[in-house]
């Protein structure tokens, strides 16, 4: 019987055509094969007065493949849309279950979040139908790019040059001026604040006469500087353990936050080494997907994953920096269809698999792997120190920190830091002096 797998990308046809038997023969639709005309009133693609119906039309350069696609089917005998697990994904599948006039041949949807060996076959033994639910989902989503980018584009060039607008666009310039009307709206407040200077340590302003510090010009901390002395009794000296806990691992967003503050890489430049890393990079003469799917609003590991994960912390750091799994924030508004991005398998360290990458690949997938071993270990632990000195009125206040276990640190300290700040020897009721005040 002979299988025809259509997938969006042809390195991931590549990927998994490696995974299935022989009767399998896996095709790329090169993402969307349809999108709406450019017809009807405005040139929408809709019908308005009819319940805002869409109209499709083969996207001009995808018709050869289109083509292709139809006489591969006509020579299959089950067909498997094999799409990307999200919106776009399952809309792409139902536009080829239309197009390719699929009536008759069992058809079949396969959904899988890694495109590992396991996850392939996996996927292919449970196959289900088009999710027709997240299908209008995105029909929706593109009637309104069209519906308000078509409209609001041609309003915003006539009036004032601008090339284009959206749903995206319309929401992100809001923001944009909410916050700039915020700015503008603020009221310059001067302030100072006031260190003294010891050996080997600062302690800053804190209190005057039992309250909260406010001083609000030069003049006013001058008279206060000069009513003061350079001798300080120590009134408190507090310890208390504390502890930093590990970051959940990586959901789109926050992949993106991070790529771009620690890698500089913009948005677009992170999702699309993601997907490579998620199709699949040559290994040793054969393609593995390292990370799971790169489109997700959920923090959730696997059981199996994280199983594998903390054996690998016990075996390489030790039993002590083994944790449980750390839980992102809470939201209503999240979808949990998938997991969070992770590596496929833990056995693929960023030093494995460094030579088979471009340095970009190794950058983003290192940052992944470690995030998320990192969310499965404890957390780093370390003492804080405060010290309260008196002087007349004023009541300075100096702090250190010292680390006493690395925790999930031993892992992610390329991208999270820990400042040590040591505080010599003090004892309550001590005195002593300092060198100099720094008033700014």
């Amino acid at each position: 019987m002979k299988k025809l797998v259509i997938v969006e990308s042809p390195s991931k046809s590549k990927t998994i055509k490696q995974y299935l038997g022989e009767e399998y023969d896996v095709l790329s639709s090169k993402g969307h094969i349809r999108d709406l005309a450019i017809a009807n009133v405005g040139g929408l693609g809709l019908d308005i007065d009819n319940d805002f119906a869409p109209q499709y039309d083969i996207i001009k350069n995808k018709v050869s493949i289109v083509n292709s696609l139809k006489k591969a089917a006509q020579q299959a005998d089950e067909i498997y849309l094999a799409t990307d697990p999200d919106r776009e994904g399952e809309a792409i599948s139902w536009h080829l279950e239309q197009v390719l006039d699929l009536k008759g041949k069992p058809t079949y949807r396969v959904v899988f979040n890694e495109v590992t060996q396991d996850a392939v076959q996996e996927a292919f033994r449970q196959p289900r139908s088009i999710d027709l639910q997240l299908v209008s989902s995105q029909e929706t989503r593109r009637i309104l790019d069209r519906i308000i980018g078509f409209k609001l584009s041609k309003l915003l060039q006539n009036k004032i040059k601008s090339k284009s607008a959206g749903r995206v666009q319309s929401a992100a310039l809001k923001m944009l001026v909410e916050r700039e009307r915020e700015i503008a709206a603020f009221v310059k407040e001067e302030y100072w604040r006031v260190k003294a200077v010891f050996d080997g340590f600062e302690a800053e302003l804190a209190q005057l006469n039992g309250k909260k510090a406010k001083l609000s010009d030069k003049e006013e901390t001058d008279v206060l500087l000069s009513r003061l002395s350079d001798t300080y009794t120590v009134t408190s000296v507090a310890k208390k353990p504390r502890r930093r806990t590990p970051k959940a691992p990586f959901i789109t967003s926050t992949l993106q936050q991070e790529a771009s503050t620690k890698l500089n890489f913009t948005g677009q430049r992170t999702m699309v080494i993601a997907q490579q890393l998620y199709e699949g990079v040559d290994i040793d003469n054969k393609s593995v997907g390292l990370i799971t799917y790169m489109r997700t609003d959920s923090s959730r590991l696997s059981g199996s994953f994280a199983q594998a994960a903390q054996s690998h912390i016990e075996k390489t750091y030790g039993k002590a920096y083994v944790g449980a799994p750390v839980k992102g924030k809470k939201t209503t508004k999240g979808q949990d269809a998938h997991e969070a991005i992770r590596p496929t398998d833990v056995a693929w360290t960023p030093e494995r698999v460094r030579k088979h990458l471009k340095r970009d690949e190794y950058r983003l997938y290192k940052m992944i792997y470690e995030r998320a071993l990192a969310s499965l270990m404890k957390p780093l632990r370390y003492t804080t120190t405060t010290v309260e000195l008196k002087n007349k009125e004023a009541l300075f206040r100096a702090s250190g920190q010292k680390k006493t276990f690395e925790g999930y640190m031993v892992v992610y300290s390329d991208y999270e830091s820990f400042e040590t700040k040591t505080l010599p020897k003090l004892e309550e009721n001590a005195t002593l002096k300092h060198k100099t005040f720094e008033p700014t």
